[in-house]
């Protein structure tokens, strides 16, 4: 008989068919943790418990770790992988919750649901006021994941016309959809006369719906943001629905969680909110409960279809411990210098390798997908199968035949506009670039980055230079790389701190410049 350890809350369903012991033990201090978790097989948690290295260690019998949720976060999935631990989740339980609550906030804020309501409660029967259909209206998604998907197949139920930006979703995806999918966020914006947002909280997402992306909204648009707080700037939200640009807007989600009481949107009458309640439906918490015990039981059977880390070789992974940041550091740098729709990563493996170096491909999916979901909610056993959710493929190839370098790394990004290459080796333990393109330079993968390319003059790096110096912008280091004399060129500048968006303007601008990339390693 298995034994499963419940450590968070959750509606769990009945185990049908096996002979499983499950203890429900939510609140479970760490300390008790410690103490009981060598007796189980397997453990169930939500975001509350860590399970991090030293609960795995302790767990002698322990077999699968499940998540009851999306994000593994709260799972230390290398440390899981190294012991032989499979690590299960459940991505999908909350789709359906998080779409409807989204397009719930969207008809409330159309039709001035919860201002009314409030004025009831306090004696006041208005009928003046006037709301918005949404039939004929255009709809825009940013984010055209799981959720987005489900919300866009709700506003074609409305007889919506829904429009989609999402830079890294092939065309196939919008297509089967009904959805247009638009190269442009500008050109989304000044067509849309309601506006949800379905995208992680990154760097390249903080903030993204700000003053001036409000302003293009036509006037008297609505305004939903059911995903993370901070992607819609709060202070330019309020400036806007004040200035009577927007009709209304709804939010599930605040920079700052609970927001302060005297928050100016919660107290905004045009403003209806839920408190982060996306996923919070008895049917998706019981389905997350249901789907993450029936997972576990299923993996403790030897199933292995739902299994995150399946394949991990720890001796493969301590003898590619250096490869391992090359191969994430590839990704990454490709995905922020490649212009386009992403469609197919190509790893090629050059040299001899005492391991299969098949997790370094998995590491380059992982570096790549982190520009898009942000560090922390992709991982090297979620890599593979996110990206192939988002319909980018992912090959390999292996020869022994050298490249200059006893063992080399070199990854192609093919998108809908054009192809970029990296090659990179581990020297003294350390990931080094050696080659853009068809170009061969040397530089350590770290910080940030200008990727620029040119033609072989005399002079082009003084101009840089000196902008970037009147600029107060710090050059660390500089690798240059050339086909022939006076022909093209391609230099890669090292930095200290991240250029200003109005430097790369002016960089761009220059006219011995042909293009000019950032990357963030």
């Amino acid at each position: 008989m298995w034994r499963i350890l419940v450590t968070d809350e959750m509606r769990l369903g009945e185990v049908k068919g096996a002979r499983v012991q499950v203890d429900y033990r939510p609140g479970l201090s760490r300390e008790e943790l410690l103490e009981v978790i060598p007796a189980y097989d397997a453990l169930i948690t939500r975001s509350r418990t860590q399970v991090d290295r030293e609960v795995l260690v302790r767990g002698k019998r322990l077999r699968v770790v499940g998540r009851g949720g999306v994000g593994v976060d709260n799972v230390d999935l290398e440390a899981a992988s190294r012991l032989g631990i499979l690590v299960v989740n459940v991505p999908e339980a909350n789709t359906r919750s998080a779409a409807e609550l989204a397009f719930g906030l969207l008809l409330a804020a159309a039709r001035g649901i919860a201002d009314s309501d409030r004025k009831i409660r306090e004696g006041i029967w208005d009928r003046k006021f006037l709301g918005l259909e949404l039939r004929g209206k255009t709809l825009g998604i940013v984010g055209l994941g799981r959720i987005g998907g489900q919300v866009a197949r709700f506003a074609k139920g409305f007889e919506m016309r829904v429009l989609a930006y999402d830079p890294y979703i092939p065309r196939t995806r919008a297509e089967s959809l009904g959805v247009e999918l638009l190269e442009d966020l500008e050109d989304l914006l000044r067509q849309s006369h309601f506006l949800t947002v379905h995208t992680p909280l990154t760097e390249e997402t903080r903030g993204m719906i700000g003053r001036r992306e409000l302003y293009l909204l036509p006037r008297g648009a609505v305004v939903v943001n059911a995903a993370r707080g901070g992607i819609i700037d709060e202070k330019a939200l309020l400036e806007v629905l004040e200035e009577g640009h927007l009709f209304a807007a709804g939010l599930d989600v605040f920079a700052e969680e609970p927001p302060p009481k005297d928050h100016p949107l919660v107290h905004h009458p045009r403003v209806v909110h839920t408190a982060h309640l996306g996923a919070n439906t008895f049917e998706a918490q019981d389905r997350v409960g249901e789907a993450i015990l029936e997972r576990v039981v299923r993996t403790l059977e030897g199933d292995l279809t739902y299994a995150l880390n399946t394949g991990f070789d720890p001796e493969a992974l301590e003898a590619l411990r250096g490869w391992l940041p090359l191969g994430e550091a590839l990704g990454k740098l490709l995905a922020q210098i490649t212009r386009g729709r992403p469609e197919m990563l190509e790893v090629s493996f050059f040299g001899a390798f005492e391991k299969n170096p098949e997790p370094v491909a998995t590491a380059v999916a992982k570096g790549f997908l982190q520009r898009v979901l942000g560090e922390g909610a992709v991982n090297l056993v979620s890599a593979r199968p996110l990206l192939k959710e988002r319909g980018v493929a992912l090959y390999t190839r292996h020869t022994e035949e050298a490249q200059g370098y006893s063992r080399l790394v070199e990854v192609r990004l093919s998108t809908d506009q054009e192809e970029r290459r990296a090659r990179g080796v581990v020297m003294g333990g350390r990931p080094r670039l050696v080659g853009i393109d068809d170009y061969a330079l040397e530089v350590v993968p770290e910080g940030y980055m200008l990727v620029c390319v040119n033609y072989d003059r005399p002079g082009v790096v003084g101009q840089v230079g000196t902008l970037l110096g009147e600029a107060g912008v710090n050059i660390a280091g500089m690798q240059l790389g050339r086909d022939v004399p006076g022909g093209r060129a391609l230099f890669v500048l090292t930095v200290d701190e991240k250029p200003a968006p109005g430097v790369l303007e002016a960089l761009r601008a220059l006219p011995v410049l042909e293009r000019v990339d950032l990357a963030e390693l």
